[in-house]
Order: structure tokens, then sequence, then C-alpha cells
């Protein structure tokens, strides 16, 4: 399994991590490498395992999933994340998005559908679900990079458009016959000119200001 996706899970219910584990482990691509009952516990293994992706629940007991994204990305770690939550939950993922995850899927997912997730973050993708894209865009806090769309390109201007439909480095290289190489250098110039940490708020930027299909 050389090839095969590295998954972490984080969650602080047994019974949680091992239904997950179950799901997984009959996939030929996906390897659970570990397990963390916290935040804390989470980022520690993260560093120890290195992981592609992490699963990681919201509401844990000390260090909850929200301070484990951010401590993450002060870490510059690379795994994409994917917040695994109950649908009554849904309004704790807005921060989780914030916070740097790739997307989320509940608690109750289909296995095919979680092992699809896993394989789309892990591609590039940001799962970014309508009713959650929508309480997003109506908080009333303003993105960092308002009013700097003047400053991007054209070329930059499609590829943030295909980020926020969800495509994948790869895919936007296809669509707009380039090199995958160009397309990261285009993806780290949106960042740094609209001043956002990641694809996940890239993505949120472009529905908000209109440049997604």
């Amino acid at each position: 399994m050389a090839d095969a996706i590295k998954v972490l899970l984080v969650d602080d219910h047994q019974v949680v991590r091992r239904g997950l584990r179950t799901f997984l482990e009959v996939q030929d691509d996906i390897e659970v490498v570990g397990e963390a009952a916290d935040g804390a516990e989470g980022v520690a293994r993260a560093q120890e395992l290195q992981p592609d992706v992490i699963l990681m629940d919201v509401k844990m007991p000390g260090m909850d999933g929200v301070d484990a994204l951010r401590r993450l990305r002060e870490l510059g770690h690379p795994a994409r994340v994917l917040i695994v939550t109950s649908f009554t939950e849904q309004r704790t993922v807005v921060p989780a998005l914030r916070a740097g995850a790739a997307g989320y899927v509940y608690k109750d997912v289909d296995p095919d559908a979680l092992a699809g997730a896993i394989r789309s973050v892990h591609a590039g993708h940001v799962l970014l679900q309508a009713e959650v894209a929508g309480a997003l865009l109506s908080q009333e806090e303003t993105n960092a990079g308002q009013g700097r769309a003047g400053s991007l390109t054209e070329r930059e201007r499609e590829v943030l458009g295909l980020i926020a439909d969800g495509r994948s480095n790869r895919e936007i290289a296809r669509a707009l016959v380039l090199s995958e190489k160009t397309v990261k250098t285009h993806v780290s110039n949106i960042l740094m000119k609209l001043d956002l940490a990641d694809r996940t708020q890239a993505a949120l930027w472009a529905v908000r200001h209109g440049l997604s299909g």
C-alpha cells in the first residue's frame, strides 16, 4: 500500500473511530495510519505519522477540532483535513472551514461516500456544500481579500473560478491547457494577492465575488 492515502482519525469517541476504521480498511487505496482522542493528540500524531488526510471531529474535550486545525496550520502541516460531524452540529462546520478544513462529512455518511470524500480532498478539491457556503457567506465578517479583485489577472480569475467549482490543480491544468506547475504558481499568486490562507478561503472569496460557475 505504498501509494495508499494515509489517513489519521481524530475523535474522542472510540466507537466512532472504530466505525470509521471499519469503513476504510476495506478500501484498497486508503490506509488508516493512526488514531487520536482529542485535538492535542491529533496534532502530535499528525506530526509523527505525516498523514495525507485527517478525519477530524469538531467537538472534543481539551483542544477541539478548530483549535487543532489552527495549530496544524501554524506548524505548516500539509495534511488535508476533513471534518466529521453530526447533522445537528452543522453550524460548527463554519469556523472549522475558516480555520482551514478542506470540507466535511456527516458521521452517518455512507462508506463509499466517505471514501470518495477522502479521495476528493486528497486530490485537492474543496468539499463545500450549498448550505454551509450559504452560512459562510451570510456572516458579516469580511474576507481578508475584499476589494482586491482588480489585482488579479484574467488568467488568475479563471483559475480562481475553477477552484470555487471544486477543481483540483490537475483538473484546472487540463481545463485551461496549462501545466500543473503553472497552475500552482497561479494559485500561489492568488492567495498572496488576496491575502488568503488556503484554497478553501479562495473558494469562498470567489463565491462571494461571483467568480464561481
